[in-house]
Order: C-alpha cells, then sequence, then structure tokens
C-alpha cells in the first residue's frame, strides 16, 4: 500500500504561477483605487452622463481599463456591459438601471470551454445615508480596492494561455442590496454555467483597525457551509458522512488557503467558517445561495470609521473611505493571494469524476476509485485525507492510475481526490461518495 505524505510537504509549484504573482503591481493598484475615487462618488443611483463625476463615468472607465488588457489577449478576451432594470425597493426609489463591467478570458482549449471562473468586486460606493446619490461617496477601501485586484489580475492574466474561462466583474448595486451580483448569479444558474469558484474582493486595502492595532499579513477568506439546495436527502447525506465543512464553498476555501501556503507562506489565508460578518454581506452570497462556489476575501483588520461614512472629523477621529487610509502593499498581497488560488485553477486539469469509497465490505484499509480526468493534461492523481475534525487536508499521497487502497479507516478520516498536472496544478479537491464497486 502507498505511504501519505504530510501535506507540509512541499507540492510542486507551477512557474507561471509564481511569475503571475510576481508581476502584480502595487503602483497599478494605487492608480486604479485614486482614479476611482476621483470620480466624487460611484453611488448606483448617482450621475451616469458626466464624464468625470458618478457611476457612469466609473463604468466607463472600467470597462475601457479591461479593453486595455483585453488587447494583450489576441482575441481571447472580450468585455461588455451586463445590465438589468431592478424594481423599487428601500433602498432603490425608482426602477433602476444596474450595469455590471465583465472582461472574459476564454481557454485555449475547446475541453475546457464550459468551465468558468469568477473574481469579482464591486464599483459602487456609499457615505453614512444609503440613499445619498449626489455627497462624497470615495470608497476607497469599499470598494474600489476590491475593483483594482479585479483590474490587476485581469492585467496579468490576460497575456496567459488558461484553460478555464476567467470573468473579471465589477459589479453595481451592491449597496443598494446586492444586485448586480444577484441578477449575474440568477443568470448563471437559468444558463447552467458551470462556475467553478467565485472570488469575491470586498474591503481588502485597509491594514490598521479601528482599534489601532495592524496586520499586514493575513487575509480573512469566508465562506459558508449549507445552501439552500442542501435540503432534503442531500442535508441527511453530508450529515450523516460528516461532511458539514465539505461544500463548494468551504472546499474552495481551502483551497484558496493550500495555494497560498504553497506560493506565498509569509502571508496567511485565514479561513473564517461563516457567510459573513454580522450585520454585513457581499457579493459572493448570490452565488452561494444559487449552489456555486463562493468565498469572499476581506481585510484582517477593519475600520468602521472608514466603511459607510460622510468624510469629516469628529471628537479626534477623521471620518470617510479615503486613499489616504489604504496600505497599498497590504492589497498587493491579498491580490496575490487571489491569484495563487485563481491562476493555479485556470491552469489545472478538470476534477476527477465520479469518485466513489467502496463500501462493499467491512475491511482496515480504504479503496477509492474514479473516472480519469477528460484534461488530457492530468497527469496523475492526489488522494487526500484529514481526520474528521480537522479543517484543512493532513496528508496526501499521488497515482497515476483510477483506483488505489490506503492503509487507514475509512471510518476515521474524511478524503478527496484530485487531479494534476507536470507543472504543479491542482484541480479542486472532490469529495469520494460512499458506493459498491
Amino acid at each position: 500500500m502507498p505511504e501519505l505524505a504530510d501535506a507540509q510537504s512541499p507540492l510542486p509549484k507551477n512557474p507561471q504561477v509564481e511569475a503571475i504573482l510576481r508581476e502584480i503591481s502595487e503602483a497599478n493598484l494605487r492608480r486604479s483605487v485614486e482614479t476611482l475615487v476621483g470620480f466624487g462618488t460611484r453611488h448606483s443611483l448617482s450621475d451616469t452622463v458626466s464624464a468625470t463625476r458618478g457611476i457612469g463615468a466609473a463604468r466607463r472607465w472600467i470597462k475601457a481599463d479591461f479593453e486595455r488588457y483585453a488587447q494583450q489577449a489576441h482575441g481571447r478576451m472580450d468585455v461588455a456591459y451586463d445590465d438589468a432594470i431592478v424594481p423599487p425597493s428601500t433602498r432603490v426609489p425608482h426602477p433602476l438601471r444596474i450595469v455590471n463591467v465583465i472582461a472574459t478570458l476564454h481557454p485555449i482549449s475547446p475541453v475546457d470551454s464550459m468551465r468558468v471562473l469568477i473574481v469579482s468586486a464591486h464599483y459602487d460606493s456609499r457615505a453614512g445615508n444609503p440613499l445619498d446619490s449626489v455627497g462624497a461617496a470615495p470608497g476607497a477601501d469599499d470598494d474600489a480596492s476590491g475593483v483594482a485586484i479585479v483590474l490587476e489580475l485581469a492585467r496579468v492574466l490576460s497575456t496567459r494561455n488558461v484553460a478555464t474561462a476567467i470573468k473579471f466583474v465589477a459589479f453595481a448595486g451592491e449597496e443598494q442590496g446586492l444586485l448586480g451580483s444577484t441578477s449575474l448569479a440568477e443568470r448563471a444558474k437559468q444558463e447552467r454555467w458551470n462556475v467553478a469558484g467565485v472570488f469575491n474582493n470586498d474591503i481588502v486595502g485597509g491594514s490598521v483597525g479601528g482599534d489601532g492595532a495592524r496586520e499586514t499579513n493575513a487575509v480573512r477568506v469566508f465562506s459558508e457551509a449549507y445552501a439552500p439546495a442542501d435540503s432534503g436527502e442531500p442535508f441527511r447525506r453530508r450529515n450523516m458522512l460528516g461532511l458539514e465543512n465539505d461544500g463548494p464553498s468551504r472546499s474552495l476555501a481551502r483551497y484558496v488557503r493550500m495555494t497560498g501556503e504553497t506560493y506565498l507562506p509569509s502571508f496567511h489565508v485565514r479561513t473564517i467558517y461563516r457567510r459573513d460578518r454580522f450585520l454585513r454581506g457581499g457579493d459572493h452570497s448570490p452565488f452561494h445561495e444559487r449552489g456555486f462556489a463562493a468565498v469572499r476575501f476581506t481585510e484582517a483588520k477593519e475600520n468602521f470609521a472608514h466603511q459607510h461614512q460622510d468624510v469629516r472629523s469628529a471628537n479626534d477621529t477623521s471620518y470617510g473611505d479615503l486613499t489616504a487610509f489604504m496600505d497599498f502593499a497590504y492589497c498587493a498581497s491579498i491580490a496575490r493571494a487571489n491569484a495563487a488560488a485563481l491562476a493555479t485553477l485556470a491552469f489545472a486539469p478538470f476534477a476527477p469524476a465520479r469518485a466513489t469509497i467502496v463500501t462493499r465490505n467491512l475491511e482496515y484499509g480504504s479503496t477509492f476509485r474514479w473516472t480519469r480526468s477528460k484534461s488530457p493534461s492530468a497527469s496523475g492523481y492526489r488522494v487526500w485525507c484529514r481526520e474528521t475534525d480537522a479543517p484543512a487536508w493532513q496528508k496526501f499521497t499521488f497515482t497515476a492510475d483510477t483506483s488505489i487502497t490506503l492503509p487507514i479507516s475509512k471510518d476515521d478520516f474524511i478524503f478527496g481526490i484530485q487531479s494534476a498536472d507536470s507543472a504543479g496544478n491542482g484541480s479542486m479537491i472532490v469529495t469520494p461518495l460512499p458506493g459498491r464497486d
């Protein structure tokens, strides 16, 4: 029987991913944030005609920036608006056109054309009053910082030949109730997109919290266990098998943490087993609610004086979401944590299908079978395990076959199987389900 290596054993690194991380530019992130802040307000109800102020000017600038990067992609990237009319609600006094900006980088192989990754942020902003569409709402950290990361990832990945489509998305209407993301998530559901993962970046540029504590070496990644679709038999099966923390979104968060540990050992991806912070919400949620794997990246230390505030000074405290409170070196680190996972998944082969843990007989070992990945680049498979109460994978082994028997009891561990290629890229880890053969 094969031996299992500790998960801390170094996994192979893809030189392409390492090059992408080196290319991420702190200066570019600053340029994007300063430009977006310069539009004065990006409130969803603000001016759409002006060339210098309001959400219309902001979305046209974002689209133009995406189009600049599309020129590097040799015809493989297209840029478009994705819009919807939303009805009146508490924060929308009249029917409103919400416009997302999307750049799509297409894969080189038709084998992978059906699979898509989404990396996103929202470009709208707000001040203290959620209906104030004319006052200053600079929105530097919330969420020009996230849009800057999305634009920078589009820049560095546009020159690469990816195996998976990537949609770089700037959402509108987040502050008015997740309007743009809800529209796109519903479209993805209705059109049956094969979404491999959604990376949402929201408030990712500040390193000093409201208590004065500073954190520059960690990012929080939020993920939720169950979605509305996890009811009835799927819910009972997940509970019976002890897979409460192995739904799509939790598995994606674990993958982000794993790639972070591989490529950025001095920067910690802190997985938070929760949909979001209390009293807050983000654009990953509409995707998770529809059964897609979706997580949220947020800075480790937040300062609420710099979120959803009118720009002012009071009681020796400066309020407002201004560029002066940003830490662009820290923002670049979060961009690299995104890039490590996003690029690895974009280059990786398809995950194995029909993964099974054989439960025909009582036995002391554990036997697994699966169907070979349909990606030609797959050279073998990593089989992972962890104790049932462990948050991260603990041991793994590699095989070129499509079956394996391990010398450990299936009663005591959770297992996962991952396709891998010779460059070091690994697919999402899939959970084998009980089967007789």
